[in-house]
């Protein structure tokens, strides 16, 4: 087991099924946010920044600073709060450097040219393996594309917060049909986290109570997902997989909030910026189908 000692506190949002985390050092009282949340409701185009503010609530009781923002993709099923948490605590906001490639992907589905396409509107983009510190702490970044091509992994001591690789062992593993994915890609990166010592703990970013179970989870391990994972456990070989999951794939819809989360989080949780009339406007593609 890892010597550091690291403090994770789970939030729960409902409506997007998103759990995000404040992951402390215990010793300095650094913290790191993952995966934050802005509110927003699809019918009346109403934001707000009540989930966002319980994670600075819970941060100030517990008398943390937040000295970085983590994103591990940019979310197809909702808005990130990164701005909002960043203007009240100067924390730096970190994604992986593979966003550009993303930015570049949907800057062409949405016809959008204030995208840079170079990832500058993020405070630090990250590479695989790099090495971030959190107080005595050290979060080592995981590339793992797959679900997009610029998803990643956060380790910190026992724990690694996954993203959207994989959910809970009886919900299986993340789509790989957004524009860039790849579930040949997805396989080896879910590999590369089951490589991990078994005792690892595994955090989730989402969880939809598979059928049969009654409460919402987002803690597992490596032994767990390596044993029971009903999409990938031991003995699913990589033909098996992409099989699975291209076939699983063709099923699946849109998630709902797909379009205004691509466009806000490509531009590192930014709305566009207003127009003459002080609003700002998300672009919904119109496609005829026969």
């Amino acid at each position: 087991m890892s010597k550091d000692v690291v403090h994770i506190q789970a939030f729960f949002d409902e409506p997007t099924y998103t759990v995000s985390y404040v992951v402390s050092d215990p010793a300095t009282k650094q913290a790191a946010v993952i995966d934050p949340v802005l509110d927003y409701d699809h019918r009346s185009g109403a934001v707000s920044t009540r989930s966002a503010q319980k994670l600075l609530d819970y941060a100030a009781e517990q008398d943390l600073k937040i000295v970085w923002i983590l994103e591990t993709h940019a979310h197809a099923d909702h808005l990130s709060a990164a701005p909002f948490l960043r203007q009240h605590t100067g924390a730096k906001v970190a994604i992986g450097e593979h966003i550009c490639t993303v930015q570049r992907i949907f800057s062409e589905v949405f016809n959008v040219h204030d995208v840079s396409g170079k990832g500058v509107e993020f405070d630090t983009l990250l590479s695989d393996g790099e090495v971030l510190s959190l107080g005595n702490l050290r979060i080592e970044v995981l590339h793992t594309p797959g679900h997009t091509p610029a998803c990643v992994a956060y380790k910190i001591a026992d724990a690694v917060f996954v993203g959207d690789t994989l959910f809970m062992p009886d919900y299986g593993t993340a789509r790989a049909d957004f524009p860039g994915g790849s579930a040949k890609q997805l396989y080896q990166s879910i590999r590369k986290i089951l490589a991990l010592p078994p005792h690892t703990r595994l955090f989730m970013c989402h969880d939809y109570k598979a059928e049969g179970r009654d409460e919402y989870a987002w803690e597992t391990t490596v032994a767990e997902q390596r044993a029971k994972n009903i999409h990938i456990h031991d003995g699913v070989d990589e033909t098996a997989y992409v099989t699975l999951r291209e076939t699983r794939d063709a099923t699946l819809a849109a998630p709902v909030l797909l379009l205004p989360s691509v466009q806000v989080n490509i531009r590192a949780g930014n709305l566009p910026e207003p127009e003459n009339n002080g609003v700002s406007y998300l672009k919904i593609p119109v496609k005829w189908t026969s």
